[in-house]
This record gives C-alpha cells, structure tokens and sequence, in this order.
C-alpha cells in the first residue's frame, strides 16, 4: 500500500501523461497542468471474447500507466485509452483506410458510445482508475464524404475513425455527456480524481 506521504510528494511533482497522444496533452495544457509526456510501451489488443467496453480500456490504462509508473519511481503516472462502441462491437483506432471507411459507415446515422478509460499509478500500484461514457450519434454520411473524410488522413489515429474537435465535427449529430471525453481525456473527472487522491494527503 502506498503511503500517503509517497502520494503527496508526487503530487508536488509535475504529472506523467503516459499517451503518445498530442489531443490528450493539449487539453492537460489548456487546463493548466503541469506534465511531462513519457509513452508507455505497453501494448494494446482488441479485447478477449465478451470483455465490455469499459473493462478493456481500464485495462489498458492500467497497463500504460504502470509500465511507466515502473520506470519512474516516485512519480505519478496517468494512463488512458479510448475506444467507440457501436452497439456491441468495439472500435479501436483504424489500420487502414478500408477499415475507416468501414467503420465509419457502420457509425452512418447511427448512436454510438466513446469510453475512454484513465488510471493513475504511483510505483507498482494503481492508486485510482474510471472509465467515463459519452454518447454520440452521427447524421447520415454519404459515401463521397466518407471517401473525402478519409483522404485526409484524420481518421486514422483515431479510435472509431473520426475526431471530433477537427473535421469530425461536421459528422457528429447529436452528443450526451463529456466532449472532452470524445477528444481522449475526461478532463473533469480526471479533475475530480486527483482531488480525491490529495485528500488522502494528511
């Protein structure tokens, strides 16, 4: 168990963003963070057979956050990932462009859910983690303008094949819940966790 004065002396030390992911330390630099980027070299998979949504991206949070957590010690080390759940399919950041176009004519006109889990890791111990859904809904999107999204480039290193703070913008219909949480980081509830990790602090 991780003593809380570990837990207070990390906190006085400038977060570890374990992402490669240029979205999520834009938003932890408009909140006014101070972080450092350090990428996990944990790998990811697709899920296990009936593994849900929200369990395969704490798991991979989980995972990125102590493969760091690991190298750092003394440091507090926030993993992430996010996925697109289109009823019960799970939808992961294209390989190819086929596979954009796929998934974003099975998105066409349809709900779907972004989950983003997030975890925060301090040596070997995940000292706490949450999984956070929004709800999205897309309008009906023609096959040239998939053809047009997907000659940009910008689907491909995003889960679900769009982003909505760029031209994914111009798809997304309707939302319930977090934005933020769409772009890759909660950034309230990551607000609210760290608060919750300084009370521990005496």
């Amino acid at each position: 168990m991780t003593a809380a004065c570990d837990i207070g002396e990390a906190l006085r030390q400038p977060l570890i963003l374990a992402s490669a992911s240029p979205r999520r330390a834009e938003l932890l630099r408009q909140v006014g963070w101070e972080f450092e980027v350090v990428v996990s070299a944990a790998e990811e998979d697709g899920g296990a057979d009936g593994e849900q949504a929200s369990e395969l991206v704490l798991r991979h949070s989980r995972a990125k956050a102590l493969e760091v957590a690991a190298r750092l010690p003394g440091r507090l080390v926030l993993g992430a990932d996010t996925v697109v759940v289109r009823g019960t399919r799970i939808l992961g950041k294209p390989d190819t462009e086929d596979e954009a176009r796929e998934m974003l004519r099975a998105l066409s006109g349809a709900d779907h859910q972004v989950v983003t889990g997030v975890a925060f890791a301090l040596g070997g111990e995940v000292l706490a983690e949450d999984a956070v859904a929004t709800d999205v809904t897309f309008r009906e999107l023609a096959d040239a303008e998939i053809e047009a999204y997907v000659a940009t480039g910008e689907p491909m290193d995003k889960a679900g094949a769009y982003g909505i703070q760029e031209r994914g913008a111009l798809i997304v219909r309707r939302l319930r819940g977090c934005y933020f949480n769409v772009v890759g980081l909660p950034v309230a509830r990551v607000g609210e966790m760290l608060h919750e990790l300084d009370r521990r602090v005496p």
